[in-house]
């Protein structure tokens, strides 16, 4: 790794060189990050197989059910809500792929997996079992995960003019 300083630069205070012995150890650290993230992403895949299994077999359940071939809204509901959590496990999949090449965490991507999880969390409430604080609390979530989506990702975009 490359000094930001060159040889007749002074380090700002309270910053010493690095030894070759650092260098090697944050290497090595550096490593074994990667292959952990490397697991994060197979985990994720088996994450994302198991939930779609679950998906299906849930469904299956709810249609063999009297009356057959039939799903009341909450059966509906609870479906969606496996769907969702697939694609939001699908998107944090995305994040660990990114961040494998590239090092970086995109914001914007982030962002959008904590609307879809929160889009989630309101489609399977039930609204007749939760106090009227948990779902104020749960609007002011949607409402500042919203508005930092707006300004993180729509407001920030480059204005072409013509």
């Amino acid at each position: 790794m490359a000094s930001a300083h060159g040889p007749d630069e002074a380090l700002p205070e309270g910053l010493e060189p690095t030894s070759g012995e650092d260098e090697r150890f944050v290497r090595v650290l550096d490593r074994l990050i990667h292959w952990a993230v490397r697991l994060l992403a197979v985990l994720m895949v088996v994450i994302i197989f198991l939930g779609i299994a679950e998906a299906a077999y849930t469904l299956y359940q709810q249609v063999r059910e009297p009356p057959v071939g039939l799903l009341d809204i909450s059966n509906i509901f609870a479906t969606f809500g496996g769907v969702i959590a697939v694609l939001i496990a699908i998107e944090i999949f995305h994040n660990v792929v990114l961040y494998l090449r590239k090092e970086v965490i995109h914001i914007r991507i982030v962002m959008a997996t904590a609307l879809m999880a929160i889009a989630r969390k309101v489609i399977v409430l039930d609204f007749h079992d939760l106090s009227a604080a948990y779902v104020f609390g749960a609007a002011a979530v949607m409402v500042a995960v919203g508005v930092s989506y707006y300004l993180i990702v729509v407001r920030a975009r480059p204005v072409s003019r013509p």
